[in-house]
């Protein structure tokens, strides 16, 4: 079954499927998502918390309820029509997936329940399988927690050591400091694709082919990185890539952990139970083959279904497109946010993702966070699972600002003339 049979009703109904635009168009794209019409106290939602979570579109929604409402089943169960059909549809979203980030085998494409889950994936069935006293690991400091602990967890075990590469003032990773830190006891090399706080887009081919020539493998977390510029994990040549659904547009509960076939087929499963085996005897069990016997029991059918959408959805909107128009819209941010007295801002100011972190003198980011609140604007306050990073920057918490597609130049005044009113509340004027 095309998984596209499933979502185009809902595009036809507004007389324009998203591949049809030739040019992004904010305006035009709004239109299909249906919460950024919503409004509190005569007041538009201004949706600023994209790197926490991004809005669906209706071809999103669509496809969810398209599921419950006219084949809903379990997949790969049985052979009535309605397992098919839900079968045909959860398949078909890992080959667009795959497609999505340039994977030339769609078995290499394993469903988790987010990227989290795939990073302790990787850290548990190849980190302690292939780590052992005297090996190093080595991560950033700007990674997300969720490359963090896994292998702090995983190194508590085999006695490997965990190592950590410094950034530099300007919010960029050291590659000096990287080209002295990799040595022949490096074993794996973990890398955030973009920072989820400085915005930070990290050299990922080249820390990989250092990474390689040493010796490790690259285990590269993709969630802020795959729904806002073009992923190839070829170009790339990581060995896994983790991402998340509900950051490109899709629903929660789902992800994806992409990895190298010989990777993936001599790595032990993460997860026991049904799917995952091929036969099971009182003696022991023989295992099911890839991506399969990483997949126990019953997966996110509805969601994995949605994902896929999402990536269609993307597709046809163009991810170069996307990174065009973010890239614009977050020098505007930049250049607008630092006429605001007494802001500091973290991260690059060229070359960056669209969102931005900062902190305000005097203020406590969650006070900026709900005073932003009552003119309905939505950003995060707080350590963003980056504790780490934080402690470098010597904040203890920032505010956020985390752009889509969707949000428009408009949106980032009235974001700035909101913090204005912050600061002019506490400072008493």
């Amino acid at each position: 079954m095309d998984l596209s049979e499933k979502t185009d009703p809902v595009a036809g109904a507004a007389g324009e499927t998203p591949a049809s635009r030739s040019i992004l168009d904010p305006y035009a794209l709004r239109k299909d998502f249906p919460i950024l019409s919503r409004t509190s106290n005569g007041k538009p939602l201004v949706y600023l918390d994209n790197a926490a979570t991004s809005q669906k579109p209706e071809v999103v929604l669509s496809a969810l309820d398209s599921y419950y409402r006219t084949y809903n089943s379990n997949v790969h169960r049985a052979l009535h029509i309605l397992s098919q059909e839900a079968t045909g549809a959860y398949e078909a979203a890992r080959t667009i997936l795959s497609r999505f980030i340039g994977a030339p085998d769609p078995a290499t494409c394993i469903f988790t329940k987010n990227a989290t889950e795939g990073l302790n994936l990787v850290a548990n069935a190849w980190g302690r399988a292939n780590l052992a006293a005297g090996d190093e690991i080595l991560i950033t400091e700007m990674e997300h927690h969720s490359n963090i602990v896994p292998w702090q967890m995983v190194a508590e075990v085999t006695g490997a050591k965990v190592r950590y590469v410094p950034i530099t003032d300007e919010g960029r990773l050291d590659m000096e400091a990287l080209d002295k830190l990799l040595t022949p006891r490096t074993r794996v090399v973990g890398v955030i694709h973009v920072s989820n706080v400085l915005g930070t887009i990290n050299p990922v081919a080249e820390i990989a082919r250092k990474a390689h020539e040493a010796g490790a493998i690259v285990v590269l977390d993709g969630a802020q990185s795959v729904p806002h510029l073009p992923v190839n994990v070829v170009e790339l040549d990581v060995d896994f890539l983790a991402f998340s659904s509900h950051k490109m547009y899709g629903p929660t509960g789902v992800g994806v952990l992409w990895g190298r076939r010989e990777l993936l087929e001599e790595m032990q499963p993460f997860l026991g139970g049904g799917e995952m085996i091929e036969f099971v005897a009182k003696e022991g069990t023989t295992y099911n083959k890839i991506p399969y016997k990483f997949e126990a029991g019953t997966p996110s059918i509805a969601e994995v279904i949605g994902m896929g959408a999402a990536a269609q959805y993307l597709q046809g909107v163009g991810l170069s497109s996307i990174h065009e128009y973010e890239s614009s819209l977050i020098r505007y941010a930049l250049e607008r946010l630092e006429s605001l007295e007494g802001i500091q801002i973290f991260g690059p100011r060229d070359e960056r993702a669209a969102l931005v972190s900062f902190s305000l003198d005097g203020i406590h980011p969650h006070d900026v966070s709900t005073m932003l609140d009552q003119d309905f604007v939505a950003v995060r306050a707080g350590h963003h699972c980056t504790q780490i990073l934080h402690a470098v920057l010597k904040r203890p918490a920032t505010t956020r600002a985390s752009f889509a597609f969707y949000n428009t130049r408009e949106e980032v005044d009235v974001l700035v003339e909101s913090l204005r009113k912050a600061v002019e509340f506490f400072s008493g004027r």
